[in-house]
């Protein structure tokens, strides 16, 4: 099993001119990265970084930044990827947390850890290579929030990522022709298909500037002007970019062969929008928290279009083994399962995710929520991603949030609604809806109107957020 320090430098000999990386009007070929990561490894170990230490990386997205994080891999060191966006505290907290050896940013001073601009680390000599490396050697931590208001090192290995890489990268048939968009920040897991499956597959990666990232108008144009061809984000992106930036209205892009989305359910009215609009463009449902990477996989047809629920998120891939425990949660098992979380025991065994499952009447998994989400009301347990993915099937709802509003006997369910193509979905019209998919304890008792939903950093939903606005009657 190839390291993921070896990608760069494997497709560089085999084709030294084709591009790895295109940043805005910048492109570097295979040669011209694995150079540059050489160049900058060399200045990552005269300042004493070596195996196993860590680097923060704290920067905008940029080929610069790629060269770093391969650099930091060709040392057999581990980095941590932090959105430049992220405050100075936060990112203190983050590298004295993983007591990090150095922090590359250019941002300037980071406490008192250590910190060095980009352009500081370069050195003419060759680097000191590593000593050999286990597949099961940590490569990267993803920070994710933690519970206790702490951020959470999820800690990712060579074999982890890889598994994942090598099976994403034969299920969408990546060619060195292939042109992949970069939409999530680097410390979101679904960047790990855009860096590396590219660089598996000896194919291109181009870089969504920040500034993008929701923008939807920018981001149709990137979509068709930049000619990618194979498209990954949360599914939020793609309805953004459907409602507010005409994605659908100006056809299939013309190199688009596969679109994959991940991180929450697909409403099903814009998935089967999308499909009408996107004949003969792939599309998948992928699904896996942090802690698994991509763990199951399901192809979208026009059968699961045609239903009035999301897609199922499908079988195991990767390698994986993944089951419902007797409560409904999923649980997975196999190779792309993490290291564990930094500071914490090594993790053991099979994970538990959290999340809740079903299976349909054909067999396949199907997300049910989150079982931390599970609430409880007038005596009955309801898990709110239910009862939103029943509303996201009307007609005049483009998105929503469920919440309970009071406590004890006098709790109710409140819904947050986003209405479509300027319809206002009433109470009662709602309700109806509701009644005919779902028990009578899980019919929303109140509803607001809003213009989206708040989101969090990675484009998924901020429940917590939608539940502070509609306690202080802001929806």
């Amino acid at each position: 099993m190839s390291g993921l320090h070896e990608l760069v430098a494997r497709a560089a000999r085999r084709t030294p001119g084709a591009p790895a990386v295109h940043d805005g009007d910048r492109t570097l070929t295979y040669g011209e990265l694995d150079a540059l990561a050489d160049r900058r490894a060399a200045g990552l170990a005269a300042r004493g970084v070596g195996r196993g230490d860590r680097v923060v990386v704290w920067l905008d997205k940029s080929a610069d930044a790629v060269a770093v994080l391969q650099a930091v891999l060709r040392l057999g060191a581990v980095y941590a990827p932090v959105a430049r966006a992220n405050p100075v505290t936060r990112v203190e907290r983050i590298a004295r947390g993983c007591g990090a050896a150095l922090v590359v940013t250019d941002a300037g001073s980071c406490g008192g850890v250590p910190t060095a601009a980009v352009d500081e680390l370069s050195g003419p000599a060759p680097y000191p290579p590593a000593a050999d490396r286990a597949p099961d050697d940590p490569a990267y931590i993803l920070y994710t929030s933690g519970s206790t208001g702490e951020p959470k090192g999820v800690v990712l290995s060579h074999r982890n990522a890889s598994a994942f890489v090598a099976w994403a990268a034969g299920e969408t048939g990546l060619t060195p022709r292939d042109r992949l968009a970069n939409h999530a920040p680097f410390n979101f897991d679904l960047s790990v298909f855009d860096l590396y499956g590219a660089f598996h597959a000896g194919a291109a990666v181009d870089l969504v500037p920040p500034g993008l990232a929701y923008a939807p108008d920018e981001l149709v144009d990137f979509l068709h002007g930049r000619g990618i061809s194979v498209w990954y984000s949360v599914p939020s992106a793609l309805t953004l970019m459907a409602r507010r930036g005409g994605l659908l209205d100006r056809g299939r892009p013309p190199a688009l062969r596969v679109c994959a989305f991940a991180g929450e359910p697909f409403p099903p009215p814009d998935l089967r929008a999308l499909r009408a609009a996107w004949p003969g463009v792939r599309l998948f449902n992928w699904y896996g928290p942090t802690e698994t990477n991509v763990c199951t996989s399901h192809e979208v047809t026009d059968a699961d279009v045609a239903r009035d629920a999301p897609p199922p998120i499908g079988s195991p891939c990767a390698g994986d083994d993944v089951w419902l425990d007797p409560d409904g949660e999923i649980v997975v098992s196999g190779p792309t399962v993490m290291l564990g979380y930094w500071g914490a025991a090594p993790h053991r065994g099979p994970y538990r995710t959290g999340d809740l499952g079903r299976y349909d009447e054909a067999g396949r998994l199907c997300y049910a929520g989150r079982r931390d989400a599970m609430v409880k009301v007038r005596g009955h347990r309801v898990e709110p991603g239910e009862v939103e993915a029943a509303l996201a099937a009307h007609p005049a709802v483009a998105g929503a949030a469920v919440v309970v509003v009071g406590a004890g006997l006098d709790a109710r369910l409140h819904a947050a609604v986003v209405p479509r193509d300027g319809a206002r979905p009433g109470l009662l019209a709602l309700k109806a809806h509701l009644a005919e998919r779902l028990p009578g304890y899980m019919v929303v008792d109140s509803v607001s109107h809003v213009r989206e939903l708040p989101r969090t950093a990675n484009g998924k939903l901020d429940r917590a957020a939608v539940a502070a606005a509609v306690a202080a009657g802001a929806t």
